[in-house]
């Protein structure tokens, strides 16, 4: 493996605040070109996975090597497309779940959950066909769909560039921002523990159960909490609640807010993944525990509210315009934002128990899937193939080519001849 594999998980690690030393133990290998993209993706998966291996390793004390195997993570990374239920293949977008054409653009809208298509069809004032709400946002601005649907609660955003993402106010935020935050709120004792490590999940779709799930293999009781009235789909369910139990209750109604609040004050780990401010009343603060957030936009800016998905964040950020174009948007070969942001959260809550376990004190640690994707696109070495062409004029007027891969110190930069027309060299040797 290259340096850009190594720079990738010391650069994460170093996020963590990991000791140095302990990334010389990550070994890489395995079948190589897998989840190619124009942007560094692989690397991407490599350095999440061999960052949160590097903490489970690191919050056991085990002294063994760390093996990161391409194959693996390339298809753990797109765990919900090689789910099979009773061999039927998973719904992992419903029909309004996709791209739309605007006046002036590109939209993209999440309607997986009911309350979400609901929404988005009553911002559109649109009947629930595909066929009617093409008709209803080709009619308008992508900008005022986005805004919108989101003002009804629904989930929709406009094509951007990443040039438009970056001088916009939540693009800036997020870019003056580090990949995550760690802090130790207090001086609290750590939980005692007799038993598994016990977590807390109030996470939803794929960033935050992947993260869960995750400790669920590494031995943690992992519970997950969903509203009776709201609960997780199917698929998603099948593929991420793996390893983990899952209960159902109405934190509105009391006795179960009660039963909550035990379970909370129990607890090692609270996992959240709702949108800011969507729990605060529930105050869920308690001495002594880790607390990881996970959001799509951050916790801060004009954004700061709103709910969002890794399909979303890719639209916004311009990631969908470098996977593809303005006029023709891509997307990454995996949910990457997803899945790198659940590896990076479980490392970062083995991590805090492990700095707990010496010092002590409450934790918080926070990531975005913004700020994931603002890694990916600002931080990792990525394919450029503009560095590696050259152009050059000669008899069949200007030509842009590919340099040559064969490179050595002290060796040429190029060809000193261009080519000319076919056949009309003389069938000589120069100087000859």
């Amino acid at each position: 493996m290259d340096s850009t594999v190594r720079t990738g998980t010391e650069l994460l690690w170093s996020a963590l605040g990991g000791d140095p030393a302990l990334v010389d133990r990550v070994e890489y290998g395995g079948v190589s070109g897998l989840l190619p993209a124009r942007l560094p993706v692989m690397d991407l998966a490599r350095a999440t996975v061999a960052a949160c291996s590097l903490a489970a390793v690191e919050h056991a004390g085990l002294p063994g090597a760390v093996r990161v195997d391409d194959g693996a993570v390339a298809t753990a990374f797109v765990s919900e497309r090689h789910l099979r239920v009773d061999g039927r293949a998973p719904v992992n977008f419903a029909p309004l779940s996709r791209f739309w054409r605007a006046a002036d653009g590109w939209v993209r809208t999440h309607a997986n959950y009911p309350h979400h298509k609901a929404a988005l069809l009553a911002a559109l004032d649109a009947p629930d066909s595909v066929e009617a709400v093409a008709a209803a946002i080709g009619e308008r601005k992508a900008v005022e769909v986005e805004t919108a649907v989101y003002a009804a609660g629904g989930l929709a955003v406009a094509l951007r560039t990443p040039a438009e993402w970056a001088a916009s106010e939540q693009g800036r935020e997020v870019a003056a921002r580090p990949l995550l935050t760690r802090e130790r709120l207090d001086g609290a004792a750590p939980r005692r523990r007799s038993g598994p490590l016990r977590v807390l999940d109030l996470t939803r779709v794929i960033a935050g159960p992947v993260a869960t799930r995750t400790l669920a293999l590494l031995g943690a009781d992992v519970l997950r909490i969903d509203p009776p009235g709201n609960p997780e789909l199917p698929d998603q369910h099948a593929d991420a609640g793996v390893g983990k139990r899952t209960a159902a209750l109405d934190l509105d109604r009391p006795s179960d807010r009660r039963t909550f609040d035990g379970l909370l004050d129990a607890a090692d780990v609270l996992v959240t993944g709702y949108r800011p401010g969507a729990l605060d009343r529930f105050d869920l603060e308690r001495p002594g525990l880790v607390t990881a957030r996970l959001s799509a936009w951050g916790d801060y800016g004009p954004w700061g509210g709103r709910r969002g998905f890794d399909s979303l964040v890719q639209v916004a950020t311009g990631i969908a315009t470098v996977e593809g174009s303005a006029e023709e948007p891509g997307a990454l070969p995996a949910q990457a934002l997803d899945h790198g942001t659940g590896y990076l959260l479980a490392a970062a809550v083995l991590r805090s128990l492990t700095e707990q376990r010496a010092e002590g004190g409450s934790r918080l640690v926070r990531l975005a899937l913004a700020q994931t994707g603002h890694w990916l696109t600002g931080t990792l070495p990525r394919y450029e193939p503009e560095r590696y062409l050259a152009e050059s004029e000669g008899a069949l007027g200007r030509l842009r080519h590919a340099l040559s891969p064969v490179s050595y110190e002290g060796g040429p930069s190029g060809w000193t001849r261009a080519p000319g027309i076919a056949g009309a060299d003389a069938a000589e040797w120069i100087g000859g």
